[in-house]
Parts: C-alpha cells; structure tokens; sequence
C-alpha cells in the first residue's frame, strides 16, 4: 500500500472516530448546493412577484394545494418511522412505511399534475407570461426532485426486502430519509410564498 493510499485510510478511520460519516457528508454538501439552486429560483420569483405582480395567482387552487401539501408533510413522517422501524430490526413494517410513503409520493406529483392541467386550461401556461414561466420552472424542479425521491424511495425498499438494509446497515434509509425531508422543507417554503403571500 502507498504512503498516500495509507494516509487516506487513516483519514477514513479519523472521521469514523469523530462520528462522521462520508455518506451522509456527502448528502449535507449536495442539499447545501440544492439550497443554492433553489435560492435562486425562489429570489426571481420573488424579485418578479413583487416588482410585476402576479394577478394570476387568483387562479392557484389553495384548498387542493393545502391538501397535496399535507400529503406531503404526512410522508416526511412515514420515513422518520420506517428509518425506525429497520433500526429495530421490523422489516416488515419498514417495508410497509416506505411503501406508504412512495404512495404519498405519487399522490403528491399526481396533485400536482392535476394543478398543472387545470392551470393551463385557463390559460396559465410556461410561455403565457412572466408568472407563467417562474411558477412552472420553480414548482416543476420540486416536482422532479420528488419525482427522484420516489424512485429512491422504490431502490431503497428493494434494498430493505432483499435483507441488504437492516438493523445494522441503514445508513442509505437515513441518507435518503434527509433528502426526502429536504425536498418537503423546500416546498413548505414554495407554498407558503406562492399560495399564502399573495
């Protein structure tokens, strides 16, 4: 083994020996840099709402939006229970809770669908306007990281029935468990800015 190869494995054992975790450093350094994108996007929305107005968000359905909302708060604890669950050993509820929480998933972006079509009935499309073009690209990026969520979600329940997670090796439920309540945070956010402050 080189001098360079055994530097790094003592690296590796320090960080172990300090409680950390390269994977889950990993999964902090990739939300640090979600939350400058969606910064980003969130402060143009922002910086157009109140320097244009935004008269269309009359046409936004708050009451379906509110309701899709809670489906997605709901799934943030499925995962905190299923992350629970495999620590204790219960694989078969944590089979059940993931599998709910991919449900509450795709009831989420099923909503959401349903929210977009309804929009552009009336006439609210991408290129309709300035409202238009920030609302679709700002919910339609939380959309597709949901959308990745969910088929996380799917590899990791897999992973969990074929016995590769369990009481010992969770580490991958706990990583995923940050993303999916990232992605949650960013849209309590979004709802509030879009369907609340009007």
């Amino acid at each position: 083994m080189s001098h360079q190869a055994m530097q790094h494995a003592e690296d590796f054992r320090a960080g172990h020996a300090l409680g950390l975790d390269h994977r889950k450093l990993g999964m902090w350094l990739f939300i640090a840099s979600e939350v400058m994108f969606f910064g980003g996007l969130i402060s143009a929305y922002l910086h157009y709402k109140y320097t244009l107005g935004f008269p269309e968000t009359t046409d936004l359905n708050v009451v379906l939006v509110g309701i899709n909302t809670m489906v997605l708060l709901t799934s943030s604890y499925t995962v905190v229970s299923a992350l629970t669950a495999i620590r204790q050993g219960r694989q078969g509820r944590f089979a059940a809770l993931l599998l709910l929480t991919i449900l509450l998933g795709v009831a989420f972006l099923t909503g959401q669908l349903y929210e977009f079509a309804d929009l552009y009935r009336q006439g609210v499309t991408l290129t309709s306007g300035v409202f238009g073009s920030s609302f679709f690209t700002l919910t339609g990026f939380h959309g597709l990281h949901v959308a990745v969520g969910v088929l996380w979600a799917i590899v990791t329940l897999f992973r969990g029935l074929r016995g590769t997670l369990n009481a010992e090796h969770n580490m991958a439920v706990e990583i995923f468990g940050l993303y999916w309540h990232f992605v949650d945070i960013v849209w309590i956010v979004l709802f509030t800015q879009i369907y609340l402050i009007v």
